[in-house]
């Protein structure tokens, strides 16, 4: 991996895998619906469709030619933290997506009447976002555990925040979040010594550097949020406080939700689906942002089962709680977590990401083995300290579907209460 910077300050990081006859090109912006306010939520995902719809050398038809031409890959997706705009070609045609993936960043015209079309397809986006209960219910935990925080907003935005935006709305973002600090370029795949002279010749001329937009630290809330919908089952989500980005503490964070239900032998998923049969879907998950982080729960069950589950729920948690994981459990994780870490490295478009996503938010990186390094460090009294943190607080809890009265009732601050 190699780290430079461009003559105007432009951040890049690039890996070279001349094993492989592919190369992956990614722009990464650090801005997303966290850095967005109550009436411009939604702009980010917005600027990200915008900018496929045409400059003065391409139309939106050309843009996607380009790549069809030479059997390449682009797109783009929006997080709440970072916007990415990325193309996978053969390493033969990188100067082709290098060419036109900067002219979609420097020179998109935002054309009035695209954007009308495309505000249209956002919000039959958002209502097929709303039409999926088991999408919609994780938007509301995290409302229920993040509040009025800007993490809480939801990517897409809402109807009410699209309807009223501009092109003049999205050239203003743009030009205070669209900067040099906030942006960095990450290729990874074979490509030869002249990719500089071909970065600088293409994002060279990058000038805006307003500063950086500090962000504010979210806390935790405990709140319990319930939309009703006619499902055919009841879907809930319980958050707990989990890591940020960089704790040290991550790793030990990722094996212990790898042990409550994060794969098919975890105790969740053995609990309500094996040895009971009662939810088809029934995971746990982390979600980490710069500053903090979210540990989640998801079961959709039938409404008459819906007590029962949430009782096993708070059984398989509350003994963790009180007992830790198993060393066992532990070496098992750790070994699942290496796995699934070096599997993921087997691409170029997923080490272009990893190099993009830890420049962006990290400022560092670290080798493959350094990574394993520090997974193999993990001790039993760090699981320990971080079941100490995340049962600390009272659950956050999100159900969408029918007949609220299970969550009415359900004890947030059982796992508080209960532990000693």
């Amino acid at each position: 991996m190699e780290k430079l910077q461009l003559r105007n300050g432009l951040r890049v990081v690039l890996e070279k895998i001349p094993t492989c006859r592919s190369v992956s090109f990614g722009i990464w912006v650090k801005t997303g619906s966290r850095f967005e306010n109550e009436t411009s939520n939604g702009v980010s995902h917005f600027i990200e469709h915008m900018l496929f719809k045409g400059t003065e050398r391409y139309d939106a038809k050309a843009i996607a030619e380009a790549f069809d031409a030479i059997g390449g890959n682009v797109n783009a997706f929006t997080s709440k933290e970072y916007t990415c705009y990325f193309a996978k070609v053969l390493d033969e045609h990188l100067p082709i997506a290098v060419d036109v993936l900067s002219d979609m960043f420097f020179n998109s015209k935002l054309d009035d009447g695209e954007l009308a079309k495309e505000k249209n397809v956002i919000l039959e986006e958002i209502s097929m976002y709303e039409d999926t209960p088991d999408d919609t219910v994780h938007d509301l935990v995290t409302q229920a555990a993040y509040g009025s925080h800007p993490l809480a907003y939801p990517i897409l935005g809402t109807e009410d925040t699209l309807e009223p935006m501009t092109a003049g709305d999205l050239r203003q973002y743009m030009k205070d979040h669209y900067t040099i600090s906030n942006t960095v370029v990450a290729v990874a795949g074979n490509f030869d010594d002249s990719i500089v002279e071909l970065l600088e010749k293409h994002f060279g001329s990058f000038q805006n550097d307003h500063v950086e937009h500090q962000a504010e630290v979210p806390q935790f809330h405990s709140e319990v949020l319930y939309q009703e919908k006619q499902t055919e089952q009841n879907h809930i989500c319980l958050s707990l406080p989990g890591c940020s980005m960089s704790d040290p503490h991550l790793y030990a964070m990722v094996i212990l939700n790898n042990v409550i239900g994060g794969g098919m032998s975890s105790r969740l998923f053995q609990e309500i689906r094996e040895k009971r049969g009662l939810a088809y879907s029934v995971y746990s998950y982390h979600s980490s942002a710069a500053d903090s982080g979210l540990f989640t729960v998801y079961i959709g069950t039938a409404p008459k089962q819906t007590k029962e589950v949430l009782d096993l729920t708070m059984e398989v948690l509350l003994d963790i709680a009180r007992n830790g994981i198993t060393e066992d459990e532990l070496m098992k994780g750790k070994e699942q977590l290496k796995g699934s870490l070096i599997l993921s490295l087997e691409s170029t478009s997923s080490r272009m990401t990893r190099l993009g996503k830890n420049e962006l938010m990290l400022g560092r990186h670290y080798t493959l083995d350094e990574m394993i390094e520090r997974i193999e460090a993990v001790k039993m009294d760090d699981v320990n300290n971080m079941i100490d943190r995340m049962v600390a607080e009272p659950l956050a809890v999100a159900m969408v579907g029918v007949n609220a009265e299970a969550i009415k009732n359900f004890r947030r601050d059982y796992l508080v209460t209960n532990r000693v």
